[in-house]
């Protein structure tokens, strides 16, 4: 065999031990490098007021990251629904929130889609009874997160989540908190922490936090969070993260350990800025 062919298979051998994120993340960052298109920026003014929120450092960061989180992932309008750049880039900005600070990032790397409509959709759910009977509810909703690849979002609440930046109320960040989630396996509130000690401090935080808002829910005591977190303790990570982001002065000083968790977990101070 040719020398020239030998060596060729041969480096395309070495190329595939090294494996996908050896040629995805040259992708990235090339994608990256690229400038920040201006229509983008006009569109964060506009529809994410959050980002002017940012430090410096950190606005830059988030804009590269969109660039990748937009290359990468399709948008798919439903209900008639024409997806736009304006759509694209307000969902992308909250999205990458989540991911800012991070060494390394693989983009919600479950994520294979994100469908919008244009409001609240409808869904059905089979719920179970006490009594064991089983029976079919229909909700309508503004989100979901799926494991098996797709966020689900209403146009109209994810530019209103945008919109106000102190209410503590962000479906985007709410789903992609559970996207985050989902990475371990079954959303369960016990997102990857990197090192396996983290998880005890983890679960006796939170779990009193939640416990807690379970209680206050139940006597219909006012709290900082919304009361869907009391669900479960997927849905309280989810609802905590929103707080975290918008209202995290307030939850610094009145859930203090929970903060700290957040904070570590996100990488991010934002009751600093």
């Amino acid at each position: 065999m040719p020398i020239a062919i030998v060596l060729g298979l041969t480096l395309l051998l070495v190329l595939w031990l090294l494996g996908e994120p050896w040629w995805v993340e040259r992708r990235r960052e090339r994608l990256r490098r690229q400038p920040f298109p201006a229509a983008w920026r006009t569109i964060l003014r506009k529809r994410v007021p959050y980002v002017r929120l940012l430090p410096a450092d950190l606005q830059l960061q988030l804009k590269r990251h969109m660039q990748v989180f937009l290359a990468e992932k399709p948008f798919i309008g439903c209900d008639g629904l024409t997806v736009t750049d304006e759509m694209r880039v307000t969902i992308a900005a909250q999205a990458c929130l989540l991911i800012l600070n991070r060494r390394r990032t693989d983009y919600y790397p479950e994520l294979r889609e994100i469908l919008v409509y244009p409001g609240a959709f409808v869904v059905d759910r089979v719920h179970a009874e006490p009594s064991g009977a089983l029976q079919e509810q229909r909700r309508a909703l503004s989100g979901e997160s799926w494991s098996r690849g797709q966020v689900i979002l209403s146009w109209q609440d994810s530019v209103e989540g945008a919109a106000v930046v102190d209410d503590g109320r962000n479906v985007v960040i709410h789903e992609f908190a559970h996207q985050l989630d989902q990475q371990a396996g079954h959303a369960n509130g016990a997102p990857m922490l990197g090192r396996r000690e983290r998880y005890a401090r983890w679960s006796q935080v939170l779990s009193a936090e939640y416990t807690t808002l379970r209680q206050r829910s139940q006597d219909g005591e006012p709290t900082l969070f919304s009361s869907y977190g009391a669900t479960d303790p997927a849905e309280f990570f989810a609802v905590v993260s929103e707080v975290f982001f918008e209202q995290p002065q307030r939850m610094a000083a009145e859930h203090t350990a929970l903060y700290i968790e957040l904070a570590r977990f996100y990488r991010l101070d934002p009751a600093s800025w």
